[in-house]
């Protein structure tokens, strides 16, 4: 079939690579505009624009996805479908009617649950045991479309956004390219999202990644790890934000803990937890222990206003503090 790809991000990119390597043609790519990123906020083209320029393909940046330009220029090319991922952009109605397949999303959740922006954060966050990602038929409603098929995918207790959405980014893009292949084959049928058990996943802000430490440490835990690497889990220290890695849930006395304790199964069993308040810092030379609503975890690497991201112990060696030290 003849495509045109919709995405945006790093995430989205091996979808298109996907598709390059397969019978289909991608005839152009559709993805959000250039903007600001990184440190120095240079404005720069999206990773699936530059991974399209390097393709030799044609790539559409339209300011809105209704500009009539835009929508001439996609009915001149005729594609016979449009598969999406991560673009950004809610399609309108003159859009989604071009393409006789449609558009075809690939959808980091397994529908109907997480519906929306943030599916694997939302995902990590609750507790999933097991998501994946689906392939679903773009309606006008959010993410609520037939799907044509899913991929399961275990979330591991030290999963992050990042390192969850590298795999089902892996395994999504061959869900995708089979989704194809069987709707030009006519070997695949979309079947209607069932009504129960929605659930949606709105895009997670900064302030949504401030920590609570008088919460539960798995929820510490989970909150953390599901904000990274964006937006970026953080507390504050002295009226300054501290940027935070991911904790261990598991920890104990900090001077328990050797230089070689990678896990909590390297320490002594007979190690005692300190007994802190939430947000109090138990500093040791090779661990530094904070306190939750339960119990004590283990900080992993902090990052402090202008400075590089580093071990928690070296962080807690540049501290000059007169007394107990406290997060939030």
């Amino acid at each position: 079939m003849r495509l045109v790809f919709a995405g945006t991000p790093q995430t989205a990119v091996p979808a298109l690579d996907a598709l390059l390597a397969s019978r289909h043609e991608v005839a152009a790519v559709v993805t959000r505009p250039d903007a600001p990123a990184g440190r120095g906020r240079k404005v720069g083209a999206s990773p699936v624009a530059r991974r399209a320029a390097e393709a030799g393909l044609e790539v559409l940046t339209p300011a809105r996805a209704r500009d009539p330009e835009f929508l001439g220029r996609l009915r001149e090319i005729g594609p016979h479908c449009c598969p999406v991922t991560a673009y950004g952009v809610l399609l309108p109605q003159a859009a989604l009617d071009i393409p006789p397949h449609g558009w075809v999303n690939l959808h980091f959740s397994i529908l109907p649950a997480w519906r929306g922006a943030a599916p694997v954060q939302h995902a990590i966050l609750h507790g999933d045991d097991v998501t994946g990602a689906s392939t679903f038929l773009i309606v006008k409603e959010l993410d609520a479309g037939p799907v044509y098929g899913v991929a399961t995918e275990p979330v591991r207790p030290d999963d992050t956004t990042g390192t969850l959405l590298e795999r089902l980014s892996r395994s999504g893009a061959g869900l995708l390219v089979a989704t194809l292949d069987g709707i030009e084959d006519g070997t695949v049928r979309a079947v209607p999202q069932p009504a129960e058990g929605v659930s949606f996943a709105p895009k997670i802000t900064p302030a949504d990644a401030q920590v609570d430490w008088k919460r539960p440490a798995h929820v510490v835990d989970r909150q953390i790890r599901a904000c990274t690497p964006d937006p970026g889990a953080w507390t504050e220290l002295d009226g300054a934000r501290v940027k935070l890695g991911p904790v261990s849930p598991d920890a104990v006395s900090p001077d328990a803990v050797s230089p070689d304790a990678v896990s909590p199964d390297a320490v002594s069993p007979d190690a005692v937890r300190p007994d802190l308040a939430p947000g109090e810092l138990a500093i040791g030379r090779h661990a530094v222990l904070v306190g939750t609503g339960s119990r004590p975890v283990r900080l992993g690497d902090v990052q402090a206003p202008g400075k590089r991201r580093m071990t928690a112990p070296d962080w807690a060696r540049g501290l000059h503090a007169g007394g107990p030290v406290r997060f939030g």
